[in-house]
């Protein structure tokens, strides 16, 4: 991955508004859909392009970009486990939590937690929540359906 820090942007058709990405040390610290980039945001990075390609609809799961996931550890846990779910497939947040460790899939409050965590996600489309059916995404709404409908969910 491009080691350079900085704000990353390109527009991408499909979802009718950019995709920006935030990095640092070499990891994707965010990934936002504004409509508008910022202004000092480039366009050139590795990843930027391949998620491009994606949204386009080339198959790619994202597994070996490093994303910072600063978070509480059970949090992290769970979009770790949420990297884990393949291209094109669902699942529920029962599911994710049984997934997870740490987890306990019975409890309202680990359920709960799945929840948050899915909220909290600082990357969404890297870290797929858009795959989880019955959770929150951090994405936009109409982004998640269209990530959603790309992947044939």
């Amino acid at each position: 991955m491009d080691e350079n820090a900085g704000i990353y942007a390109q527009e991408s058709p499909y979802l009718e508004r950019f995709v920006q990405m935030g990095v640092a040390s070499g990891r994707v610290l965010r990934i936002t859909f504004p409509r508008e980039a910022d202004a000092d945001a480039e366009e050139d990075h590795a990843v930027l392009d391949r998620v491009i390609a994606y949204l386009e609809g080339v198959e790619d799961d994202f597994e070996d970009v490093q994303v910072a996931l600063t978070l509480p550890t059970d949090q992290r846990n769970v979009l770790e486990a949420v990297r884990k779910v393949p291209y094109g497939e669902q699942v529920n947040v029962e599911t994710l939590a049984r997934m997870t460790t740490g987890i306990d899939h019975t409890e309202e409050a680990d359920l709960d937690l799945v929840r948050t965590a899915l909220d909290s996600n600082p990357a969404p489309l890297l870290v797929p929540d858009h795959r989880v059916r019955d959770g929150p995404s951090s994405a936009p709404p109409e982004v998640e359906q269209k990530l959603r409908s790309l992947e044939g969910l």
